[in-house]
């Protein structure tokens, strides 16, 4: 199978390409890319390429963004355990729907993913029904309860592309460096879940002017910092990887910033939601607004994007977690945390960062493409080089759409921008040379 995708603008930041171009895919594999109409001349060809008039399928992308596949390296897939809230096969659906071509599944299914039997189930779940690769997130601790490490070296083997207890926060400071220095050992990051416990108790919201004013219990930014501090000052220590998941707290990014300039070795994620809303979103009380971290301040999400912006923070993550409809429609205070995030992380981050003048378009493929597959270590991911595997997506970034549950490909609906009309969108996903999804 060949296809040519024609005219379309090529952003690979990993080769620094940025122009309108022909790409040719053979057989899974990026053979050409080359100047527009001229892609029989390619600027950069991979041996054994054939003309491109020879294509089964011809993509005509004029006006849209030809770019590496996006990955997510934060998602909760729920299978095993919760099949009612997502399955590998609808959670790859959906973020296949939302231009990516890879994510990263976090452990905290029932049972955990603290074993290799969990992670074997389920590459081998993705191998038969994804539609994306999945990249398995290993488990710091047993049963991710934060007493023994659980086997890293197995987890590893089988398959596990980083470790995390994700949800719960490892409360230990020597159980956390032990996981560091294992991980060391296999060149993997530590992603650990940010949140001192007796600081955020039982907080449901941001701590702060509107969580007075709604009489709701507050989480303040320092729950999360606290850890934070601690697991940079620990990945000093002891040489590790460490990937911060989901900051939200001006607190947060200070000390991110500090602990770069020192040389650590770290890395960190945002989220859509974290960009785009604020505490202001909880007003109404719909429990899709509650998500943990919780949405922050004015001036917190100025802070994170602003990170983003100067690469202080590295990625974009969605952090999807899916609920079922009966638990979100819990009052506020019972309801869980979580919100889904896959099918508009895409058009929201065009919408309120791009249109909004924040980031440029190639800043948004290295922090959505490039960044996710260096963090995880995915070689070969995260670019359009001739001779790597075919994963790509297509976007447009004038599309206007709107947010809706019956288009959504997730078995859960509970995303906070329900109903949000959004400028720009995913037009097309190719997963080792085929598509999986088009508009």
């Amino acid at each position: 199978m060949r296809i040519l995708i024609r005219g379309g603008r090529v952003i690979d930041p990993a080769s620094g390409q940025d122009g309108v171009m022909d790409l040719l895919i053979e057989e899974g594999v990026i053979r050409s890319v080359g100047p527009a109409g001229g892609a029989g001349k390619p600027r950069r060809a991979a041996p054994g390429g054939k003309a491109p008039e020879q294509a089964d399928r011809v993509i005509e992308a004029n006006g849209l963004v030809v770019c590496p596949g996006l990955i997510d390296p934060h998602v909760h897939l729920r299978e095993p355990g919760r099949e009612d809230e997502e399955t590998i096969a609808s959670g790859t659906a959906a973020a296949a729907r939302g231009g990516f071509t890879g994510v990263a599944c976090m452990p905290n299914t029932e049972p955990p993913n603290d074993s290799a039997s969990v992670t074997e189930f389920i590459l081998e779940q993705a191998a038969r029904h994804g539609l994306v690769r999945v990249y398995p997130i290993g488990a710091i601790s047993k049963g991710r309860k934060g007493e023994d490490l659980a086997e890293i070296g197995e987890l590893v083997a089988a398959g596990c592309v980083g470790i995390s207890d994700d949800g719960s926060p490892v409360a230990s400071a020597g159980l956390m460096r032990r996981a560091m220095e294992y991980a060391t050992m296999f060149d993997i990051p530590v992603i650990p879940h940010c949140e001192e416990l007796t600081l955020s108790q039982s907080g449901v919201m941001h701590e702060g002017l509107v969580s007075t004013q709604l009489g709701l219990k507050g989480i303040p930014g320092i729950a999360e910092a606290v850890e934070v501090a601690r697991d940079l000052l620990l990945a000093e220590f002891t040489g590790a990887r460490l990937h911060l998941c989901h900051l939200s707290a001006a607190e947060s990014v200070r000390a991110l910033r500090v602990a770069k300039a020192r040389g650590v070795k770290v890395t960190a994620e945002v989220t859509p939601h974290h960009l785009a809303l604020t505490d202001e979103a909880v007003w109404g009380f719909s429990t899709n607004t509650k998500m943990n971290p919780p949405l922050r301040s004015a001036e917190d999400q100025a802070a994170l994007r602003e990170a983003l912006a100067d690469g202080t923070i590295d990625a974009i993550a969605t952090d999807h977690a899916p609920h079922a409809l009966a638990e979100k429609e819990q009052e506020y205070d019972l309801a869980p945390f979580g919100v889904t995030g896959l099918e508009t992380a895409l058009g929201v981050v065009l919408t309120e960062l791009y249109h909004g003048k924040v980031l440029t378009l190639p800043q948004i493929v290295e922090r959505m493409s490039v960044a996710p597959a260096r963090i995880l270590g995915l070689k070969g991911k995260g670019t359009l080089a001739p001779g790597s595997e075919a994963d790509v997506t297509l976007f447009d970034p004038e599309r206007e759409w709107a947010v809706e549950a019956k288009g959504m490909a997730s078995k859960s609906k509970n995303s906070p921008f329900l109903g949000w009309k959004l400028k720009g969108a995913p037009v097309m996903t190719i997963v080792g040379g085929k598509v999986v999804w088009e508009a």
